[in-house]
């Protein structure tokens, strides 16, 4: 598989603005679009869509635990069931956007705590999967956990994705806090120049662990994302499709 560069957009919501999309854009292959329960609303979920599709970048859903306060970042129980008909519902709105631009859905993947919770539990992973299957596409997420083995158990093609911008804990676990911290542009290059040749990253505590990229991400709420966008671009334009 070639290599891509993927951020989460789309999560300004009404009046509140989160992130240059505009910008960033220019910079990435695969845009995770906000489907409206930790961020977005119809207007923007519309507005980014047509923007990825001037730019000829590729859509994915972005669905997300229902939490719009805490930007999907807080970690919820909910029943199998519910969940499964949660991410229906938000990769389904989304979808209804791409078509009315004659766009297709390319990929699908969780956001923030439902993310984590992925890497972790069966019956998430397997919803998650319940509803990359319904509209056929693959799935983005951390290799070598969970959501990867559900995906290899059901035939869903699964993408192992690295974060240029955040830490990376010494189990090889990400770091998901509810506020990004600023990142210096060349060393998040550098971190993903290191993921894509040696496969590993250095953990908080000081090991390297390993990992595997497929998929770079870069997040648009990032201080300075734009420069970071740019910097990993660079770094690896010559890998990209």
């Amino acid at each position: 598989m070639a290599l891509s560069i993927n951020c989460d957009m789309g999560e300004a919501f009404g009046l509140y603005v989160m992130g240059d999309d505009e910008a960033i854009i220019r910079h990435v292959t695969w845009a995770n679009v906000a489907c409206g329960f930790h961020a977005s609303d119809p207007s923007v979920m519309h507005a980014t869509v047509r923007l990825a599709a001037q730019r000829g970048v590729r859509v994915g859903a972005h669905p997300s635990l229902p939490d719009l306060q805490g930007f999907g970042r807080r970690e919820m129980k909910i029943e199998r069931g519910e969940l499964t008909d949660c991410l229906i519902y938000q990769a389904g709105a989304l979808k209804a956007f791409l078509d009315a631009e004659r766009q297709p859905l390319h990929h699908l993947k969780p956001h923030g705590a439902l993310y984590g919770m992925a890497s972790r539990s069966a019956d998430v992973a397997d919803a998650i999967c319940d509803v990359a299957a319904l509209f056929g596409v693959p799935v983005l997420g951390l290799a070598g956990t969970e959501q990867e083995k559900q995906c290899a158990r059901r035939g869903i093609p699964f993408v192992g994705e690295f974060y240029v911008d955040l830490d990376y804990d010494d189990d090889g676990r990400l770091v998901i806090t509810r506020k990004h911290h600023a990142v210096d542009p060349q060393a998040a290059a550098k971190r993903a120049l290191r993921a894509l040749d040696e496969g590993v990253v250095r953990g908080t505590g000081g090991r390297d662990v390993p990992v595997r990229a497929e998929s770079l991400c870069v997040h648009s709420d990032t201080p300075g994302a734009l420069e970071v966008a740019k910097a990993v671009h660079a770094a690896v334009a010559d890998r990209l499709a």
